[in-house]
């Protein structure tokens, strides 16, 4: 019979812990859902995944009631920012740790092509370009943990691979019924009020539900 010296044993196990956890920082680093503080502080956009596309709304407001003013749809000027779009329908770009789609700008009504990308696990990078030109961005930090996927979630990015969704199905959303335990989120910047949260599952807002299915 084979006997392992003790040392071995132990530096095995604690190699394996320590690539354990390199693995699971490793998918936390890519993972751009949850509450991020926009880099002026004004706002935290929530980013969820629904139905395989990233999409990203306001989830909180420094100073609350704001509206959207500078839509160019007169129809939609009175509709509160509380809930707005920001993200929209982002799909990830195959080999990387980044998602492309549109941005939506309520400072001046325009939508631009975008790309997030995360920076380690508390920093969410935006680019948006106009025309594939005059591209700028900002760095977001997260205020809230990772958002994970549920069951309904994972089947409904297979679904997307082959039919499509029947006609009236409901949308799937995020956040399972018992969710695994999510990393403790980083303190809040300060001057973040808490308040109660309002928007909740952002897949089920309707201007993303009548996209996401």
């Amino acid at each position: 019979m084979l006997h392992c010296p003790r040392n071995i044993v132990k530096s095995a196990f604690f190699l394996s812990v320590f690539l354990l956890g390199t693995d699971i920082n490793a998918a936390l680093a890519a993972d751009p859902t949850g509450d991020w503080r926009v880099a002026d502080g004004v706002a935290d956009i929530r980013v969820a995944q629904c139905n395989g596309s990233m999409w990203g709304v306001v989830a909180w407001e420094k100073e609350p009631g704001g509206r959207d003013t500078n839509n160019p749809d007169p129809a939609k000027q009175s509709r509160p920012t509380l809930g707005m779009p920001i993200l929209l329908n982002m799909k990830k770009k195959a080999g990387t740790d980044s998602w492309e789609g549109q941005v939506y700008n309520a400072k001046d009504g325009q939508t631009y092509a975008s790309t997030i990308t995360p920076h380690g696990t508390d920093q969410l990078e935006i680019q948006g370009c106009v025309l594939g030109f005059l591209c700028g961005g900002e760095t977001w930090t997260r205020v809230g943990p990772p958002i994970p996927s549920s069951p309904s979630n994972s089947m409904a990015k297979e679904s997307a691979k082959g039919a499509p969704s029947p006609k009236g199905a409901p949308p799937k959303t995020v956040g399972a019924a018992n969710p695994p335990a999510a990393p403790k989120s980083p303190a809040a910047p300060k001057g973040h009020t808490a308040t109660a949260d309002t928007v909740g599952d952002i897949c089920l807002l309707g201007d993303i539900a009548r996209f996401a299915h």
